[in-house]
């Protein structure tokens, strides 16, 4: 692959090439074409829109050919480079030539040179997409930041926890760069985690992302793996893919401000097959590893991860301890003062209501399997509280005491609902 240049006696060609010989070059470029081509088309529109360039196939036999005759546009050859020739140039005709000043005729070539290196980066780099963003400054560089501040105070208004708990929580997070809040269902772990993340993207260029676990989750879809691709052709290729965990890492490190990604469900896949390296690099984030499938990973410094972890369905004693030690664990149960606040101004008495799932979490006697409210945050709670006991609770009651039916029984809502 390479940046050429070449002097006949009729006209002056300069541009990008890769000639027969590089086999190596070829192929990659050819595969990162085909594998990331939406999104080039996206990110190279800028550079590769120049009016002077042509792409594809060029005349070599000494007569001056107008641009753009036999060449193709720069989408079209995008999408065919697997059978067009290698080439974008740029072609000056003799009399062209020679009426620029040598500063002029330079800065032409550097011009051009400069818009075409990303396409050098493609025939060079196995995975290309983080060095040409960066390369054609994609990265954000303005002053004003480009989220809203969302501020702690906000936070506690919307989540009506109290304003030191949370400022807990966030030193937590900043402290390890990856929390868990773990608790029983139905006490706002994933509502409270999106709160969190935009307050800590607040003010920033950073971004927030979730993904949700579960048990057929892998490495190959966190990390990076082979997934089969179609050829222009016909048939399938097999090629390297980030993951979701690798691809908002290369994104994120195009960022200045924190980026956040949720994992909703975190205990629900197999964490120790899914993380792979990261439970090195969870710990010393200072470092790089090599990957499994080729080519090394750091996670970038801005990046913090929040886990949620439903108790309900996987205890906390049966993490794995060393994934323990690299994260924060932030327990939410079932907190009463966040339904009195939260009904404070909706003209509902939640004191019957808490009376009752006191008693009703005293019964069931396991914290990791505990009623939470969140099940009760409804504006319209008086009319919705029958259906959402019956609808909602009474099943999982039921499960919770399948061997004792008549303590079940004593939670029919025919029999609390006064």
């Amino acid at each position: 692959a390479q940046l050429f240049l070449g002097m006949r006696e009729d006209y002056l060609e300069f541009g990008f090439y890769i000639g027969d010989h590089g086999k190596e070059h070829r192929g990659r470029f050819v595969k990162n074409c085909s594998r990331h081509l939406e999104i080039l088309k996206d990110i190279l529109r800028k550079p590769l829109s120049r009016d002077d360039l042509s792409f594809g196939e060029t005349s070599l036999t000494g007569d001056y050919v107008p641009k753009r005759v036999l060449g193709l546009k720069w989408n079209d050859w995008l999408n065919q480079v697997e059978q067009a020739r290698i080439r974008a140039t740029v072609t000056l005709s003799r009399d062209d030539v020679l009426v620029m000043s040598d500063d002029a005729l330079a800065e032409k070539i550097a011009d051009v040179f400069h818009d075409l290196f990303p396409l050098v980066l493609l025939a060079t780099k196995d995975d290309p997409l983080t060095d040409i963003r960066r390369y054609v400054e994609e990265i954000p560089l303005v002053d004003e930041p480009l989220n809203p501040e969302y501020s702690l105070e906000q936070c506690a208004a919307e989540t009506h926890f109290d304003l030191e708990v949370l400022q807990r929580w966030v030193r937590a997070i900043e402290r390890k760069k990856q929390a868990i809040f773990y608790g029983p269902p139905g006490t706002g772990k994933t509502f409270v985690a999106e709160r969190l993340a935009l307050h800590m993207i607040g003010e920033g260029d950073g971004f927030t992302e979730i993904v949700q676990f579960h048990p057929s989750y892998a490495y190959e879809d966190f990390m990076q793996g082979l997934r089969p691709h179609a050829l222009s052709g016909g048939g399938l290729e097999y090629v390297m893919t980030p993951g979701r965990f690798k691809d908002f890492c290369d994104r994120a490190r195009e960022r200045r401000g924190r980026c956040v990604l949720i994992i909703d469900e975190i205990n629900r896949a197999n964490l120790s097959r899914v993380l792979g390296e990261l439970m090195f690099l969870l710990e010393y984030r200072d470092q790089d590893v090599p990957l499994s499938g080729g080519g090394r990973f750091k996670i970038p410094q801005n990046v913090r991860i929040i886990g949620t972890m439903n108790t309900a369905d996987r205890s906390i004693a049966l993490v794995d301890h060393a994934l323990r030690r690299r994260f924060a664990f932030l327990e939410l149960y079932p907190d009463y003062e966040v339904l009195r606040r939260f009904h404070a101004d909706t003209g509902f008495d939640p004191e019957g209501l808490i009376h009752l799932l006191e008693r009703l979490n005293a019964a069931i006697n396991d914290r990791h399997y505990s009623v939470g409210i969140t099940f009760f945050l409804s504006p319209n709670i008086e009319e919705d509280v029958a259906d959402i006991w019956q609808m909602e609770l009474e099943p999982y009651i039921e499960e919770l005491f399948f061997d004792q039916p008549d303590k079940a029984a004593g939670f029919e809502w025919n029999k609390i609902k006064a």
